[in-house]
């Protein structure tokens, strides 16, 4: 099409000019309020749109942007000088940069598109977005034949801190990191948090967990934060809470809405109960995410078959397994389960562990882990069944795609069908749920 100026295209405003059978999504505004600008919000209405825009089956999106920094450069160089170095990242606009980040590619310079805009003085980017999966004369919506769900998990490194914002910093990070690489999960480690009993006085084990419990308000409320701001859904590892005097090791589900869940340990090591004097859970739960159903099994837990075959039986496609192990040997034991699961179940199992030492702090003293993202065993994921793993004990996140409509595939025409074959007339799971018994 030509170009006009703004109120030619977008009718002054009013859009009376929208043609329903066009085949082009045009951007016509978009803004944040100064008060929650940070919080990638821009990055969620782009991310709506691209997905109108897929399922209207439309071919592009196409935009005219403003380019407010410009007026400040203009004495020393032209419109398209300060665009091509925005490119360049040497100058940052607060509009194109923006749209650059997410997706968009400059086509062009439109002169005198909106001349009251004095802070582009009057100039705009013509940018547009591609939709890969557009179908030229289908009249249906098309599907894609892959459903990516990008996994941070964090290989979390315990050191000595003097308090909570040390600890929240630490966590922020890794966060942010996530979120800058457009992760749809972070996976924290098991009771990361007893890293904030290294700025307390030396107490008895049972004594210290139910010093560190008290900590749970500020957990709670600053991976709640850190999930809207950074949109991307954070399973905060593990934390000791207390639930009248009982002791529970818990993790929770932050999503990126500002909603949260929680999944108790079921087991109990012989190690926890020992010294931390933890109550065991009493239920499994699988949440309901924008990413698909997941479940959270608590180290110890995803060594005990059962709990993932019921994760599965309720919809789970991954497993997320924050742990915390003192050896290798027990880092082996998550492992090994954590990859056995993922056959037995046709499901995608990540585990987080913490690395380093926090020297008199009783019963979390030292750490062993490599975290990691397994799959199934089969010739369409990767070749050992480890999509991605973390060097051993060195602080550091690993990231990688997982395709959850190949495990479809997988359980329905895989090599073995594992969940299909088993001979539930010689064998079933039975458990109990709000009172009523289940079987799988």
């Amino acid at each position: 099409m030509e170009w006009h100026d703004w109120t030619k295209v977008a009718d002054n405003g009013y859009i009376r000019n929208h043609v329903p059978k066009g085949d082009v999504l045009y951007g016509i505004e978009m803004m944040v309020h100064p008060d929650f600008r940070g919080m990638k919000l821009s990055r969620r209405l782009y991310a709506a749109r691209k997905e109108l825009c897929r399922e209207m089956n439309l071919s592009r999106i196409i935009i005219g942007g403003r380019i407010p920094g410009y007026s400040k450069h203009k004495d020393e160089m032209n419109a398209s000088e300060y665009v091509e170095q925005v490119i360049g990242r040497t100058h940052y606009d607060s509009v194109l940069t923006a749209q650059l980040a997410n997706g968009f590619a400059l086509q062009g310079l439109i002169p005198n598109y909106f001349p009251s805009d004095t802070a582009s003085c009057g100039y705009a980017t013509f940018l547009q977005w591609l939709n890969l999966d557009y179908v030229k004369g289908a009249k249906r919506q098309f599907s894609t034949v892959t459903e990516l769900v990008r996994i941070a998990a964090v290989q979390y490194q315990m050191r000595t801190i003097k308090g909570f914002d040390e600890f929240a910093q630490q966590c922020e990070f890794f966060i942010d990191t996530a979120s800058e690489y457009k992760s749809d999960f972070v996976l924290f480690p098991e009771l990361h948090t007893t890293q904030l009993l290294s700025c307390i006085p030396g107490l008895r084990p049972g004594e210290a967990a139910r010093r560190l419990a008290e900590f749970t308000p500020q957990y709670l409320d600053f991976y709640t934060e850190m999930a809207v701001k950074y949109d991307v859904n954070i399973i905060g590892g593990s934390q000791f809470v207390l639930e009248g005097d009982a002791l529970f090791n818990i993790a929770y589900l932050f999503r990126r809405d500002g909603t949260l869940e929680k999944q108790e340990k079921i087991h109990i090591t012989p190690s926890e109960r020992k010294w931390w004097g933890v109550s065991p859970g009493r239920k499994v739960n699988v949440f309901e995410t924008d990413c698909g159903p997941i479940g959270i099994l608590i180290c110890y837990d995803i060594e005990f078959p059962e709990l993932v075959r019921i994760s599965a039986a309720k919809g789970a496609q991954i497993i997320f397994v924050p742990f915390n192990t003192d050896t290798r040997h027990g880092y082996l034991r998550v492992r090994n389960c954590a990859m056995a699961r993922c056959v037995e179940n046709h499901v995608y199992v990540a585990v987080a562990g913490c690395t380093g030492n926090l020297p008199f702090v009783e019963n979390s003293d030292i750490h062993y882990a490599q975290s990691a993202i397994f799959t199934p065993a089969d010739a369409e994921f990767a070749r050992d069944a480890i999509a991605a793993e973390c060097n051993a004990n060195i602080e550091t996140m690993v990231i990688h795609d997982v395709d959850v409509e190949q495990l479809r595939r997988h359980k329905q025409a895989g090599s073995v069908q594992n969940w299909k074959d088993r001979r539930t007339d010689l064998y079933r799971v039975v458990y109990m749920e709000d009172g009523e018994e289940h079987s799988v």
